[in-house]
């Protein structure tokens, strides 16, 4: 694995972060957060378009809901249609609970209304193609009963509930959800679970596996804590860009050993301080990564590629 380039590709705002990156009709989009800070109350979700292969991007839209901070802005292209996902509390004057969202265009510029998915206080975090469905987990944060929850669409915009508690081992949050069609095997599923050392010392990621219908799951600890996970098989293997701890805190791509229950660090992007939440986009041997970095100073959203082989 070998990166071919990097560079910049938005700073406007104070804080540019929480990325993801889809190709839709030929074109790429990449959607991030912007806002004064880290955590602010006035966050919105701005949409980019390149039609030159990532050379050069133009804003097409931003999305914003009541006074919310909305954050980590998701894409996914569905049945000839464009969907955007985002959640996010409002902050000020009084403080209310998070909510997830939906909207849907049919050409990455005319969007719908936001639309509430999930239940109240639960940030649906990323949403996954299988087959004609869409599923994806959701994070309830909470010291006491926290947990992620397994959600399914079939059209993209209404969702319901397939697991209540699919996990509640410490503080489960961010996730990456991945689909094997087995040759001899049922399909399989693949969760890459984020948790975080908040309310006891459990910090190491999670790997939950399921096989179709996807309603009864098994957990393996990995060896490694990480953040803002996105997962993608590529030649039947699983792997993810997310933020390292050990050592200098960065953003890589690994791969996730699902037999040995191991994050094998494969390439590290120029990345530091505050950084990953990454989008790809496959696209024959190469890797297209979109990802927020502050190793130059400034939080800033940046587009990388990948070649899969060296």
């Amino acid at each position: 694995m070998q990166l071919i380039s990097v560079s910049k590709i938005w700073d406007a705002a104070e804080h540019n972060a929480f990325t993801d990156l889809v190709r839709f009709n030929g074109d790429l989009y990449t959607i991030f957060r912007e806002g004064e800070a880290h955590v602010c109350a006035n966050g919105a979700l701005r949409l980019l378009r390149s039609v030159d292969e990532g050379d050069s991007w133009q804003s097409v839209h931003q999305f914003s809901v009541d006074e919310r901070d909305l954050r980590d802005g998701k894409l996914l292209e569905f049945r000839g249609q464009l969907l955007a996902f985002g959640a996010g509390p409002i902050r000020e004057p009084e403080p209310q609970p998070l909510k997830s969202f939906v909207w849907h265009s049919d050409d990455g510029e005319t969007w719908s209304a936001a639309k509430h998915i999930a239940a109240e206080g639960e940030w649906l975090w990323r949403v996954s193609q299988y087959q004609q469905s869409l599923y994806g987990v959701a994070y309830h944060p909470h010291p006491d009963n926290g947990y992620v929850a397994l959600y399914q669409s079939d059209n993209g915009m209404d969702y319901h509930k397939v697991i209540s508690h699919l996990n509640q081992q410490s503080y489960v949050n961010e996730s990456g959800l991945s689909f094997v069609e087995g040759v001899d095997s049922p399909p399989t599923a693949y969760c890459l679970l984020r948790r975080d050392p908040v309310w006891s010392n459990e910090q190491d990621a999670l790997l939950g596996v399921s096989t179709a219908p996807f309603t009864d799951w098994q957990w393996q600890t990995l060896d490694k804590r990480i953040g803002g996970p996105v997962s993608f098989v590529h030649d039947t293997k699983l792997y993810a860009v997310v933020r390292l701890y050990d050592g200098e805190v960065r953003t890589s791509v690994v791969h996730i050993d699902t037999q040995a229950h191991q994050i094998n660090e494969l390439l590290t992007l120029p990345s530091g301080g505050d950084t990953s939440y990454a989008g790809v986009v496959l696209q024959g041997s190469e890797l297209l990564i979109s990802y927020y970095s502050s190793h130059e100073g400034q939080s800033a959203i940046y587009f990388a590629r990948v070649a899969l082989a060296n």
